[in-house]
């Protein structure tokens, strides 16, 4: 039986949107209106590259099993869906539409599955022991999470990298590295054995007998999430300079044994909370990966492109050390280079 997915947020989210339609699901993205008039005119296209090919694949909505449309933020209607995906950068859910939307699903009690790199705070107050409230101030307003039940909200750990090509239409998606979405589960079983029965149908996808990477793995922990912060602190957050950006790789590669130290840290952190050590990426496989990692990370361009507010996984990251009593003079220099420079953009959009 195929299973209905909503989920907020057409770029990324049109990666695990395009898995989830390969397996005979049906997903309805969230988007602009100009966006979700092109996906329901043109479909979307996904670039993938399978193992043992040179090239990209294009893998186009409108020849799947599975069906994928587009509406607005007002036309959204979550109470109809099995299961909301959120799939936007966490600043967006503070915009007036899509903060509406989400009380709605909140009050829908759908189980929400994030693919943000920045955890939802419903989600955090699943970890036990931590000073929730403490850590209010790395989300740009932690409010829209106050009607969420902790159980119905779980995480995702975006691994795989993906971009839409700036020269090109709205619904396209590049993946440059594919990687598996490392998922937690729900509070209720019933709801884990959604995201199991997802898991199994994506696994069983081929492409003219090929296999089709970027899965979903489903953990019993609640830690196998936490294993992407040790690279966001280590490449993504560290690709922004004072004075412009730099490719994921130069940041991971060009001081390795710093970056093995702050990669260190931040894995130890997730470990202080309850991850356990097997459930991470050690620090040589990641580093083996930034190689390939040739761009600057989403947060680096966004803020070379003015922008004013980000996704701060590094602030998060910075206040749970303190919390935990673990500081780091790294992560407290990162957290100090993205101020400045948002500072720099906020001032500049007045």
């Amino acid at each position: 039986m195929s299973s209905r997915i909503l989920i907020l947020g057409a770029s990324y989210g049109s990666l695990l949107g395009t898995k989830l339609a390969m397996a005979g699901h049906d997903v309805t993205l969230v988007c602009r209106s100009a966006t979700a008039a092109l996906i329901n005119a043109e479909g979307t296209e996904v670039r993938i590259r399978l193992k043992g090919e040179d090239e990209h694949r294009a893998i186009r909505s409108q020849t799947l099993p599975g069906r994928i449309d587009a509406v607005t933020p007002e036309q959204a209607r979550p109470e109809e869906y099995d299961l909301v995906g959120l799939a936007m950068q966490e600043p967006q859910y503070c915009a007036h539409a899509i903060r509406t939307l989400m009380i709605r699903v909140a009050e829908a009690r759908v189980p929400c599955l994030s693919i943000m790199n920045m955890p939802p705070l419903a989600y955090l107050k699943r970890l036990p022991g931590l000073n929730t409230s403490a850590l209010e101030p790395a989300f740009t307003d932690a409010r829209v999470w106050d009607r969420f039940e902790p159980g119905l909200v779980s995480l995702c750990s975006p691994d795989p990298q993906a971009f839409r090509p700036p020269d090109e239409a709205a619904n396209i998606l590049h993946v440059g590295l594919p990687t598996n979405f490392k998922a937690a589960g729900f509070a209720d079983p019933e709801h884990t054995a959604l995201l199991r029965k997802l898991e199994a149908d994506i696994a069983a996808v081929r492409l003219d007998g090929h296999d089709v990477p970027v899965k979903l793995r489903v953990s019993d922990s609640l830690f196998v999430p936490l294993a992407k912060w040790s690279m966001l602190l280590t490449g993504n957050y560290r690709c922004i300079l004072r004075d412009g950006a730099q490719p994921i790789r130069d940041a991971v590669l060009g001081q390795p044994e710093r970056s093995r130290a702050i990669y260190g840290h931040v894995d130890a952190i997730a470990r202080r909370l309850g991850a356990d050590a097997a459930d991470q990426v050690p620090f040589e496989k990641y580093a083996a990966a930034a190689e390939n990692l040739l761009k600057p990370s989403s947060a680096a361009r966004a803020i070379v492109a003015g922008a004013p507010l980000i996704e701060r996984v590094d602030k998060l990251v910075q206040l749970i050390g303190r919390q935990l009593a673990m500081p780091n003079a790294t992560v407290d220099e990162t957290v100090a280079t993205v101020d400045v420079a948002l500072a720099r953009n906020t001032k500049h959009a007045v």
